[in-house]
């Protein structure tokens, strides 16, 4: 049985005092008796302290990024062994933030899930198709590529560490919206890419959330497409009152 998840990327928000804030209205606001999996991810900076701060709560927390090495002269940059020496044993890789403006291809990305899940972390692996792709109609196509270059390297018993996120790029901030009908047809896609690499078994246990400006007033719609287990959330991750709501829709 799948894992309904709801993951809140706060990108680049929120400085200490603001993360505190807000990590306090989610204890107070989220619902204690879900049965899905609540997952925040703050900037790098404050994740030692989301970790100590949720410690006794259902909230677990993910960073953004890492670097596919192990140690060495990366300036600014932070690996795994780090995020797992301060109690982060989660991973966001692949948004398309990362891809499109710090040129992560699929081939980095897959040394990124290696060297993730060489640490015993959870890979929240993001991917989708932009405005162009969908226009010239080869949105399958390069989804199709971003799962194999990205993740078909792995063997079928990694596949317990790994969370699939499908961001359509062209849905979010160009006007253009993605209808929950849309959503479905490419996680069915997804699920159906998957159980022709891996077969039904993993193909089945995976949980594919969904990136694209899901709000309050579209989650429960969204959320209830048999293929859609969940959400990958930016803006509304920021407001503990919309972020709540949309757990609750799960």
């Amino acid at each position: 049985m799948r894992q309904k998840i709801v993951a809140g990327n706060w990108k680049m928000h929120k400085n200490a005092e603001e993360t505190e804030d807000l990590l306090n209205e989610l204890i107070d606001k989220l619902p204690v008796d879900t049965e899905a999996q609540i997952i925040v991810a703050p900037t790098f900076v404050n994740l030692a302290s989301a970790v100590d701060h949720l410690e006794f709560t259902n909230i677990t927390v993910a960073a953004q990024n890492m670097h596919q090495n192990e140690s060495g002269a990366y300036t600014g940059e932070v690996s795994a062994d780090m995020l797992k020496s301060i109690g982060v044993n989660r991973v966001i890789l692949g948004h398309s933030e990362r891809r499109a403006y710090f040129h992560e291809t699929d081939a980095i990305l897959a040394q990124k899930v290696t060297t993730a899940l060489k640490h015993d972390m959870s890979v929240i692996f993001c991917f989708g198709e932009e405005l162009k792709d969908r226009q010239n109609k080869q949105h399958f196509n390069v989804v199709e590529n971003q799962l194999r270059d990205g993740l078909f390297h792995l063997e079928a018993k990694n596949w317990e560490q790994i969370i699939l996120a499908y961001e359509p790029v062209w849905a979010i901030g160009t006007g253009e919206t993605a209808s929950p009908e849309q959503a479905q047809e490419m996680h069915e896609f997804i699920r159906e890419t998957i159980r022709k690499r891996f077969g039904s078994n993993v193909a089945e246990d995976v949980s594919i959330l969904y990136g694209g400006s899901v709000k309050p007033d579209n989650a429960k719609e969204i959320f209830s497409k048999p293929d859609v287990d969940g959400g990958l959330i930016g803006g509304a991750a920021l407001k503990a009152e919309d972020f709540a709501a949309i757990v609750a829709a799960v």
